[in-house]
């Protein structure tokens, strides 16, 4: 199936999509603070959206498409050369900074963007 839109437009479309601050992040922000959990946390590998450094705890909130959830995952029907490698990238990424973490004495949390709704 070929894409409807231009590659101007869909260049455009894919520029506004966020990698941070993203509605499911956001919807947890209080609680985490009230649990003393640090937000976008500076200085740990991997970057984690919420941190807490007394336990060594690093959560990371992960999108279904962008880490490859395995309920809600797409593989997407246009531009697959660019997409497949991208999230697979993403996903070997997700564990080695889970293993590395880990081997720093964190505990690593990942939470799934459906679990949120």
């Amino acid at each position: 199936m070929t894409d409807v839109h231009t590659r101007a437009q869909r260049s455009y479309n894919m520029s506004r999509i966020k990698s941070s601050k993203t509605k499911p992040e956001l919807s947890i922000k209080k609680l985490m603070k009230r649990l003393g959990f640090s937000y976008q946390p500076k200085g740990i590998y991997g970057r984690p959206d919420y941190a807490s450094k007394s336990y060594n705890i690093a959560l990371f909130i992960d999108g279904c498409f962008w880490h490859k959830c395995p309920k809600h995952y797409r593989a997407p029907k246009s531009n697959r050369l660019y997409w497949l490698p991208k999230i697979a990238r993403n996903v070997k990424r997700d564990r080695k900074v889970n293993c590395i973490l880990r081997k720093k004495g964190w505990k690593v949390i990942r939470i799934w963007e459906h679990d949120l709704k």
